[in-house]
């Protein structure tokens, strides 16, 4: 399936979130289940199965990490491959994210065994201090997040000028955007997993 195509969208590394949305609330309009309660029994399900794919096409391309992955497995015919190694430039990030989640893990143990009214007040206020930590942890994730979609941009200008044999030089490029939202995705949500842990 291609997503691009069923949202009459171009194949392209940067799409613009609200006309994304708009477009698909549009295009999505004449097949929902609601507008075609009164069809024949065919045309509500060939209705409900468009619904279903361009629904899956918005969510595909709304979202920058699934949208590259998608164009990449277009334009190069396969996935790309998986590398569990984190690039050199992520080493010091990445082990202050595992540093401060595994001690927020520890802080979070030692939270659930106090039950003492007067140890819970004093565990309260070293509850805000994990969350500031973990909060400026995620502000650093949500800045080189927004380099990385500048980045984006700036390619799918480049992308967007080129001929198909000059795009293929720019894949290796949304290749390596692709690993690094991963990575940032992957740290955000464990970042954010346990900030609503120490919030309850």
């Amino acid at each position: 399936m291609d997503c691009f195509a069923l949202l009459n969208e171009p194949r392209r590394p940067w799409l613009d979130a609200d006309s994304l949305k708009q477009k698909f609330l549009t295009l999505s309009a004449t097949a929902h289940p609601d507008k075609i309660h009164s069809a024949s029994d065919a045309d509500k399900n060939s209705a409900a199965k468009k619904f279903a794919e361009l629904n899956a096409a918005y969510n595909c391309l709304a979202e920058p990490k699934s949208r590259l992955l998608h164009l990449l497995e277009l334009e190069s015919g396969a996935k790309p491959k998986e590398i569990q190694q984190i690039p050199n430039a992520l080493a010091d990030l990445f082990a202050d994210v595992a540093t401060v989640c595994k001690r927020a893990d520890i802080f979070l143990a030692e939270e659930k065994r106090n039950l003492s009214p007067l140890l819970r007040v004093q565990l309260f206020e070293r509850s805000q201090e994990w969350i500031e930590r973990l909060n400026l942890l995620q502000k650093k994730l949500g800045e080189l997040r927004e380099d990385l979609n500048n980045n984006l941009k700036a390619l799918d200008e480049q992308w967007m000028k080129s001929d198909a044999a000059a795009r293929k030089t720019i894949l290796p490029r949304l290749e390596e955007i692709y690993r690094l939202l991963g990575y940032f995705n992957r740290w955000s949500n464990q970042i954010q997993e346990r900030t609503v842990q120490l919030m309850l």
